[in-house]
Protein backbone atom coordinates (compact mmCIF):
# COMPACT_ATOMS: atom_id res chain seq x y z
CA UNK A 1 0.00 0.00 0.00
CA UNK A 2 1.13 3.44 -0.88
CA UNK A 3 2.44 5.74 1.86
CA UNK A 4 -0.50 7.85 2.66
CA UNK A 5 -0.65 11.55 3.38
CA UNK A 6 -1.14 11.91 7.25
CA UNK A 7 -4.18 14.97 6.65
CA UNK A 8 -5.49 13.96 3.11
CA UNK A 9 -5.30 10.11 2.90
CA UNK A 10 -4.63 10.55 -0.53
CA UNK A 11 -1.57 8.52 -1.74
CA UNK A 12 1.41 10.56 -0.93
CA UNK A 13 2.62 10.06 -4.66
CA UNK A 14 0.05 12.11 -6.02
CA UNK A 15 0.03 15.20 -3.47
CA UNK A 16 3.37 15.85 -3.65
CA UNK A 17 3.51 16.72 -7.50
CA UNK A 18 1.44 19.15 -9.31
CA UNK A 19 -0.01 18.50 -12.59
CA UNK A 20 2.53 18.61 -15.32
CA UNK A 21 2.27 20.70 -18.70
CA UNK A 22 2.48 17.57 -20.09
CA UNK A 23 -0.33 15.71 -18.28
CA UNK A 24 -3.89 15.08 -19.97
CA UNK A 25 -6.07 14.20 -16.39
CA UNK A 26 -5.24 11.86 -13.96
CA UNK A 27 -5.68 7.82 -14.56
CA UNK A 28 -7.40 5.94 -11.40
CA UNK A 29 -5.28 3.29 -9.59
CA UNK A 30 -5.87 0.94 -6.81
CA UNK A 31 -2.73 2.75 -5.29
CA UNK A 32 -4.21 6.29 -5.99
CA UNK A 33 -4.09 8.58 -9.02
CA UNK A 34 -1.55 8.99 -11.29
CA UNK A 35 -1.20 11.61 -13.86
CA UNK A 36 -1.76 10.52 -17.50
CA UNK A 37 1.22 12.00 -19.90
CA UNK A 38 0.78 13.58 -23.25
CA UNK A 39 2.89 11.57 -26.17
CA UNK A 40 3.17 14.65 -28.14
CA UNK A 41 5.32 17.47 -27.32
CA UNK A 42 4.39 21.00 -26.85
CA UNK A 43 6.10 23.75 -28.10
CA UNK A 44 7.25 24.37 -24.67
CA UNK A 45 8.55 20.72 -24.55
CA UNK A 46 10.67 21.53 -28.02
CA UNK A 47 12.02 24.74 -26.09
CA UNK A 48 12.51 23.14 -23.09
CA UNK A 49 14.39 20.53 -25.02
CA UNK A 50 16.77 23.17 -26.95
CA UNK A 51 17.62 24.81 -24.02
CA UNK A 52 18.81 21.78 -22.57
CA UNK A 53 20.78 21.14 -24.86
CA UNK A 54 22.78 24.49 -24.94
CA UNK A 55 23.41 25.83 -21.54
CA UNK A 56 22.84 24.27 -17.90
CA UNK A 57 19.44 24.88 -17.77
CA UNK A 58 19.63 21.27 -18.16
CA UNK A 59 20.66 21.30 -14.62
CA UNK A 60 17.57 21.76 -13.83
CA UNK A 61 15.51 20.38 -16.55
CA UNK A 62 13.38 17.07 -14.58
CA UNK A 63 10.00 15.86 -13.92
CA UNK A 64 9.04 14.32 -10.67
CA UNK A 65 9.90 11.21 -9.79
CA UNK A 66 6.89 8.29 -9.49
CA UNK A 67 4.70 6.75 -11.54
CA UNK A 68 2.94 8.27 -14.14
CA UNK A 69 0.35 6.35 -17.11
CA UNK A 70 0.46 6.43 -20.68
CA UNK A 71 -2.58 6.10 -23.58
CA UNK A 72 -5.11 3.96 -21.07
CA UNK A 73 -3.29 1.19 -19.09
CA UNK A 74 -4.45 -1.26 -17.62
CA UNK A 75 -3.29 -4.08 -15.03
CA UNK A 76 -1.90 -5.95 -17.88
CA UNK A 77 -0.24 -3.01 -19.28
CA UNK A 78 4.17 -3.00 -19.61
CA UNK A 79 5.79 -1.01 -16.89
CA UNK A 80 8.62 1.57 -18.43
CA UNK A 81 11.41 2.87 -16.01
CA UNK A 82 12.75 6.21 -16.88
CA UNK A 83 14.97 9.11 -15.26
CA UNK A 84 13.76 12.18 -13.70
CA UNK A 85 15.96 14.04 -16.20
CA UNK A 86 13.07 15.56 -18.77
CA UNK A 87 14.60 14.83 -21.88
CA UNK A 88 15.05 11.35 -21.19
CA UNK A 89 11.60 11.58 -19.77
CA UNK A 90 10.13 13.34 -22.88
CA UNK A 91 12.06 11.22 -25.43
CA UNK A 92 10.72 8.02 -23.94
CA UNK A 93 6.93 9.51 -23.78
CA UNK A 94 7.02 10.14 -27.57
CA UNK A 95 8.42 6.79 -28.50
CA UNK A 96 4.75 5.35 -26.61
CA UNK A 97 2.21 7.19 -28.38
CA UNK A 98 -0.39 4.57 -29.32
CA UNK A 99 0.67 2.65 -25.95
CA UNK A 100 -1.27 1.76 -22.80
CA UNK A 101 1.18 1.49 -20.44
CA UNK A 102 2.89 3.09 -17.09
CA UNK A 103 6.15 4.95 -16.54
CA UNK A 104 7.80 4.86 -13.66
CA UNK A 105 10.30 7.66 -13.33
CA UNK A 106 13.18 7.31 -10.74
CA UNK A 107 14.48 10.33 -8.63
CA UNK A 108 18.11 10.85 -10.88
CA UNK A 109 18.46 14.36 -9.37
CA UNK A 110 17.49 15.94 -13.06
CA UNK A 111 20.52 13.41 -14.78
CA UNK A 112 19.78 11.06 -17.60
CA UNK A 113 19.77 7.50 -17.52
CA UNK A 114 23.07 6.88 -18.73
CA UNK A 115 24.86 8.82 -16.70
CA UNK A 116 22.94 8.45 -13.37
CA UNK A 117 23.89 4.60 -13.99
CA UNK A 118 26.96 5.21 -13.68
CA UNK A 119 26.78 7.77 -11.11
CA UNK A 120 24.50 5.51 -8.70
CA UNK A 121 21.05 8.03 -8.90
CA UNK A 122 19.39 5.25 -11.81
CA UNK A 123 20.42 2.55 -9.38
CA UNK A 124 19.02 -0.52 -7.45
CA UNK A 125 18.17 1.00 -4.53
CA UNK A 126 16.18 4.20 -6.23
CA UNK A 127 14.58 1.36 -7.88
CA UNK A 128 12.96 -0.37 -5.15
CA UNK A 129 12.10 2.35 -3.26
CA UNK A 130 9.93 4.08 -6.29
CA UNK A 131 7.86 0.37 -7.05
CA UNK A 132 7.06 0.35 -2.85
CA UNK A 133 6.39 3.97 -2.95
CA UNK A 134 4.10 3.74 -6.34
CA UNK A 135 2.54 0.83 -4.81
CA UNK A 136 3.19 -0.98 -8.41
CA UNK A 137 2.40 -4.19 -7.35
CA UNK A 138 -1.59 -2.97 -6.30
CA UNK A 139 -1.29 -1.27 -10.27
CA UNK A 140 -0.32 -4.15 -12.51
CA UNK A 141 -0.80 -8.02 -12.52
CA UNK A 142 2.06 -9.10 -13.39
CA UNK A 143 5.57 -8.78 -12.15
CA UNK A 144 7.90 -7.39 -15.16
CA UNK A 145 9.82 -4.12 -15.53
CA UNK A 146 11.41 -2.70 -18.90
CA UNK A 147 14.12 -0.75 -17.98
CA UNK A 148 16.81 1.23 -20.52
CA UNK A 149 19.47 -1.02 -21.56
CA UNK A 150 21.82 1.66 -20.63
CA UNK A 151 20.65 1.72 -16.77
CA UNK A 152 21.93 -1.67 -16.31
CA UNK A 153 25.55 -0.23 -15.05
CA UNK A 154 23.39 0.65 -11.90
CA UNK A 155 20.62 -1.87 -11.87
CA UNK A 156 21.15 -5.02 -10.08
CA UNK A 157 17.93 -7.40 -11.46
CA UNK A 158 18.33 -10.02 -9.48
CA UNK A 159 18.22 -7.50 -6.23
CA UNK A 160 15.55 -5.77 -7.66
CA UNK A 161 13.65 -9.23 -7.62
CA UNK A 162 14.77 -10.42 -4.44
CA UNK A 163 13.45 -7.00 -3.08
CA UNK A 164 10.08 -6.77 -4.62
CA UNK A 165 9.35 -9.92 -6.54
CA UNK A 166 9.13 -7.83 -9.76
CA UNK A 167 11.58 -8.82 -12.67
CA UNK A 168 13.77 -6.30 -14.89
CA UNK A 169 13.65 -6.68 -18.56
CA UNK A 170 16.30 -4.55 -20.10
CA UNK A 171 15.09 -2.85 -23.11
CA UNK A 172 16.65 -1.62 -26.65
CA UNK A 173 19.16 1.22 -26.24
CA UNK A 174 16.65 3.56 -28.13
CA UNK A 175 13.58 4.19 -26.92
CA UNK A 176 11.96 4.65 -30.63
CA UNK A 177 12.70 0.72 -30.70
CA UNK A 178 10.26 -0.13 -27.79
CA UNK A 179 7.48 -0.62 -30.09
CA UNK A 180 9.29 -3.33 -32.01
CA UNK A 181 10.43 -4.71 -29.19
CA UNK A 182 7.13 -5.18 -27.44
CA UNK A 183 5.74 -6.53 -31.18
CA UNK A 184 8.71 -9.34 -31.11
CA UNK A 185 7.60 -10.21 -27.22
CA UNK A 186 9.57 -8.08 -25.18
CA UNK A 187 13.16 -9.54 -27.31
CA UNK A 188 15.97 -7.06 -28.67
CA UNK A 189 17.89 -7.80 -31.87
CA UNK A 190 21.13 -7.31 -32.04
CA UNK A 191 20.72 -3.85 -33.62
CA UNK A 192 18.23 -2.70 -31.13
CA UNK A 193 21.23 -3.67 -28.44
CA UNK A 194 24.09 -1.76 -30.04
CA UNK A 195 25.16 1.64 -29.20
CA UNK A 196 25.75 3.98 -31.94
CA UNK A 197 27.71 7.70 -31.62
CA UNK A 198 27.40 9.02 -35.11
CA UNK A 199 28.60 11.88 -36.38
CA UNK A 200 25.21 13.96 -35.55
CA UNK A 201 24.74 12.28 -32.16
CA UNK A 202 28.18 13.71 -31.14
CA UNK A 203 27.71 17.39 -32.70
CA UNK A 204 24.49 17.83 -31.11
CA UNK A 205 26.52 17.54 -27.52
CA UNK A 206 28.80 19.99 -28.52
CA UNK A 207 27.11 23.17 -27.90
CA UNK A 208 27.01 22.25 -24.18
CA UNK A 209 31.13 22.50 -24.73
CA UNK A 210 30.85 25.59 -26.85
CA UNK A 211 28.39 28.01 -24.72
CA UNK A 212 30.47 27.97 -21.32
CA UNK A 213 33.89 28.40 -23.13
CA UNK A 214 32.22 31.50 -25.19
CA UNK A 215 31.20 33.07 -21.76
CA UNK A 216 34.86 32.71 -20.56
CA UNK A 217 36.05 34.11 -23.95
CA UNK A 218 35.25 38.24 -22.80
CA UNK A 219 37.83 37.63 -20.05
CA UNK A 220 40.21 36.23 -22.19
CA UNK A 221 40.16 38.53 -24.44
CA UNK A 222 40.51 40.93 -21.76
CA UNK A 223 43.84 39.54 -20.38
CA UNK A 224 45.42 39.08 -23.30
CA UNK A 225 44.98 42.91 -24.84
CA UNK A 226 45.76 44.05 -21.17
CA UNK A 227 49.09 41.89 -21.30
CA UNK A 228 50.06 42.85 -24.97
CA UNK A 229 49.23 46.34 -24.63
CA UNK A 230 51.12 46.93 -21.41
CA UNK A 231 54.00 49.14 -21.65
CA UNK A 232 56.20 51.11 -19.38
CA UNK A 233 54.15 54.35 -19.90
CA UNK A 234 50.65 52.65 -19.57
CA UNK A 235 48.58 50.71 -21.55
CA UNK A 236 48.99 51.37 -25.80
CA UNK A 237 46.03 50.55 -27.76
CA UNK A 238 47.89 49.91 -30.82
CA UNK A 239 49.89 47.36 -29.37
CA UNK A 240 47.36 45.63 -27.52
CA UNK A 241 45.65 44.92 -30.95
CA UNK A 242 48.67 44.52 -33.14
CA UNK A 243 50.36 41.72 -30.71
CA UNK A 244 47.46 40.35 -29.16
CA UNK A 245 45.16 39.72 -32.16
CA UNK A 246 46.91 36.11 -33.20
CA UNK A 247 46.19 34.87 -29.64
CA UNK A 248 42.95 36.02 -29.71
CA UNK A 249 42.12 34.20 -32.93
CA UNK A 250 44.05 31.44 -31.62
CA UNK A 251 41.98 31.00 -28.24
CA UNK A 252 38.53 31.11 -30.46
CA UNK A 253 40.24 28.53 -32.98
CA UNK A 254 41.31 26.65 -29.63
CA UNK A 255 38.23 26.13 -28.14
CA UNK A 256 36.12 24.87 -31.81
CA UNK A 257 38.96 22.69 -31.71
CA UNK A 258 38.11 21.13 -28.40
CA UNK A 259 34.69 21.79 -28.33
CA UNK A 260 33.47 20.54 -32.17
CA UNK A 261 36.21 19.52 -34.11
CA UNK A 262 38.06 16.89 -31.48
CA UNK A 263 34.20 15.11 -31.30
CA UNK A 264 33.62 15.40 -34.96
CA UNK A 265 36.55 13.57 -35.75
CA UNK A 266 36.43 11.29 -32.73
CA UNK A 267 36.84 7.57 -34.04
CA UNK A 268 39.87 9.12 -36.28
CA UNK A 269 41.97 11.08 -34.43
CA UNK A 270 44.62 8.52 -32.84
CA UNK A 271 44.96 7.56 -28.86
CA UNK A 272 42.20 6.50 -26.78
CA UNK A 273 42.95 9.64 -24.40
CA UNK A 274 40.38 12.20 -25.03
CA UNK A 275 42.92 14.50 -23.70
CA UNK A 276 45.38 13.28 -26.09
CA UNK A 277 42.87 13.52 -29.09
CA UNK A 278 42.09 17.05 -28.06
CA UNK A 279 45.81 17.90 -27.75
CA UNK A 280 46.61 16.61 -31.23
CA UNK A 281 43.65 18.37 -32.71
CA UNK A 282 44.46 21.33 -30.93
CA UNK A 283 48.07 21.65 -31.62
CA UNK A 284 47.27 21.13 -35.60
CA UNK A 285 44.63 23.65 -35.78
CA UNK A 286 47.36 26.08 -33.33
CA UNK A 287 50.15 25.31 -36.04
CA UNK A 288 48.09 25.94 -39.00
CA UNK A 289 46.90 29.14 -38.12
CA UNK A 290 50.15 30.17 -36.69
CA UNK A 291 51.13 29.74 -40.52
CA UNK A 292 48.32 32.04 -41.45
CA UNK A 293 48.27 34.57 -38.80
CA UNK A 294 51.52 34.80 -37.73
CA UNK A 295 52.17 37.06 -34.68
CA UNK A 296 54.43 40.51 -36.03
CA UNK A 297 57.62 40.17 -36.69
CA UNK A 298 60.60 40.74 -34.20
CA UNK A 299 62.33 39.89 -31.31
CA UNK A 300 59.30 38.38 -29.31
CA UNK A 301 57.92 36.66 -32.32
CA UNK A 302 59.63 33.22 -31.71
CA UNK A 303 58.47 33.60 -27.52
CA UNK A 304 54.83 34.28 -28.70
CA UNK A 305 54.83 31.53 -30.86
CA UNK A 306 56.00 29.31 -28.23
CA UNK A 307 53.02 30.22 -26.32
CA UNK A 308 50.61 29.35 -29.58
CA UNK A 309 52.12 25.90 -29.62
CA UNK A 310 52.25 25.10 -25.64
CA UNK A 311 48.95 26.84 -24.26
CA UNK A 312 46.18 26.55 -27.15
CA UNK A 313 46.83 23.01 -27.53
CA UNK A 314 46.63 22.56 -24.16
CA UNK A 315 43.07 24.23 -23.96
CA UNK A 316 41.63 22.60 -26.37
CA UNK A 317 43.16 19.01 -24.63
CA UNK A 318 40.97 20.41 -21.35
CA UNK A 319 38.05 21.35 -23.47
CA UNK A 320 37.86 17.70 -24.86
CA UNK A 321 38.26 15.94 -21.93
CA UNK A 322 34.70 17.97 -20.97
CA UNK A 323 33.15 15.60 -23.59
CA UNK A 324 33.78 12.12 -22.03
CA UNK A 325 30.89 12.42 -19.77
CA UNK A 326 29.04 12.51 -23.40
CA UNK A 327 30.28 9.58 -25.28
CA UNK A 328 30.35 5.93 -25.53
CA UNK A 329 34.21 6.03 -25.60
CA UNK A 330 35.14 5.65 -22.02
CA UNK A 331 34.23 4.78 -18.59
CA UNK A 332 33.37 6.67 -15.16
CA UNK A 333 36.71 4.91 -13.95
CA UNK A 334 38.40 6.49 -17.14
CA UNK A 335 37.65 10.00 -17.10
CA UNK A 336 38.59 10.18 -13.74
CA UNK A 337 42.12 8.19 -14.42
CA UNK A 338 42.40 10.91 -17.25
CA UNK A 339 41.46 14.18 -14.87
CA UNK A 340 43.95 12.93 -12.23
CA UNK A 341 46.91 12.42 -14.93
CA UNK A 342 46.08 16.03 -17.04
CA UNK A 343 44.96 18.10 -14.50
CA UNK A 344 49.10 18.56 -13.23
CA UNK A 345 49.87 18.94 -16.77
CA UNK A 346 47.41 21.73 -17.65
CA UNK A 347 48.75 23.45 -14.43
CA UNK A 348 51.96 23.26 -15.43
CA UNK A 349 51.25 24.47 -18.54
CA UNK A 350 49.84 27.91 -17.60
CA UNK A 351 52.48 28.17 -15.31
CA UNK A 352 54.75 27.90 -18.28
CA UNK A 353 52.70 30.60 -20.18
CA UNK A 354 52.68 33.03 -17.44
CA UNK A 355 56.51 32.56 -17.53
CA UNK A 356 56.90 33.20 -21.08
CA UNK A 357 54.47 36.20 -20.98
CA UNK A 358 56.90 37.68 -18.51
CA UNK A 359 59.66 36.79 -20.80
CA UNK A 360 57.76 38.64 -23.82
CA UNK A 361 57.37 41.78 -21.74
CA UNK A 362 61.19 41.77 -20.39
CA UNK A 363 62.50 41.43 -23.81
CA UNK A 364 60.09 44.07 -24.91
CA UNK A 365 60.92 46.12 -22.49
CA UNK A 366 64.41 45.81 -22.85
CA UNK A 367 64.94 45.00 -18.97
CA UNK A 368 67.90 42.40 -19.77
Amino acid sequence: MSEMHPRTAIPLPFVKRTPPAFSRGTVGTPSGKVFRIATAWSRQDRWGAFRSRVSAYRMTYAVAPGLYAVGDPGPGSPVFVSASYKLSFDVLRRSLDGIDGWVLVLDTKGINVWCAAGKGTFGTDELVRRIRDAGLEQVVSHRRLIVPQLGAPGVSAAAVARETGFRVAFGPVEARDLKAYLAAGGKASPEMRTVRFTLADRLVLTPMEVLPAARKYPAFAAVVLLTMGLQPSGILFRDAWQHGWPLLLQGLAAVLAGAIVTPALLPWVPGRSFAVKGWLVGLVTAWLLGRIAAPPAGSTAVLVTTVMLLFFPLLSSYIALQFTGSTTFTSMSGTKKELRLFLPVYLAGVAATVVLLAAIKVKEWQLL
